[in-house]
C-alpha cells in the first residue's frame, strides 16, 4: 500500500472535514430527501432528484476522506531532524535570483497545497526541484517561462 505524506495540520483538517461531512451533511441530506418525498411524485420532483445527487457527492467524499486518512503517513514538522535538509513539512525560504523577490512556502501533502498560505504541493515542480538542499543551495525549477533559480536562504522545521 502507497503511504501518502501529510503534515500533522493537514491530517487533522481532513479529520475535521470528515466529522462534519458524516454528523452534520449526511444527516441534512437524508431529512431532504424526506421531505422531497412527502412532496408526492420522486419523477419529477426536482427536490428529490438534487438531494439525491448531493448524497452522492457526500458519501464520494466521505469515501475519499476516509481512504486518504488510511493511507496517510502523518509527519510532524517540528519532530523532524533533518539537518538543514529540505524535506517534506519543511518550510523554506527562498530568493528568487531573477527578480530578488523573497518568498517562503512549506512543503506539504497534494490535499493541503494552497499557495495563497505558501503552502506547496510535494509532488509540484518547485517542491522537488527543492527536496535535499541546503541553506545556500540553488534550486533550478522548470517552470512554463523557462528554468527559474532560488537560492535557499534558511529551512525550518516549524
Amino acid at each position: 500500500m502507497i503511504k501518502t505524506p501529510l503534515t500533522l495540520h493537514g491530517a487533522e483538517l481532513l479529520r475535521q472535514e470528515l466529522h462534519r461531512m458524516k454528523t452534520v451533511d449526511r444527516p441534512e441530506v437524508i431529512a431532504a430527501i424526506a421531505e422531497a418525498r412527502s412532496h408526492g411524485d420522486l419523477s419529477e420532483n426536482a427536490e428529490y432528484d438534487a438531494a439525491k445527487e448531493r448524497q452522492g457527492f457526500i458519501e464520494g467524499r466521505i469515501k475519499d476522506l476516509e481512504g486518504k486518512l488510511a493511507t496517510a503517513q502523518v509527519i510532524d514538522p517540528k519532530l523532524l531532524d533533518a539537518d538543514g535538509k529540505c524535506v517534506f513539512g519543511a518550510t523554506v525560504d527562498l530568493e528568487d535570483l531573477d527578480s530578488g523577490q523573497a518568498v517562503t512556502y512549506q512543503i506539504v501533502g497534494d490535499d493541503e497545497a494552497d499557495l495563497k498560505q505558501g503552502k506547496i504541493s510535494i509532488s509540484s515542480p518547485i517542491a522537488r526541484a527543492l527536496i535535499g538542499k541546503y541553506a545556500g543551495d540553488v534550486a533550478e525549477v522548470q517552470a512554463p517561462g523557462g528554468i527559474r533559480e532560488y537560492e535557499v536562504l534558511d529551512v525550518r522545521y516549524e
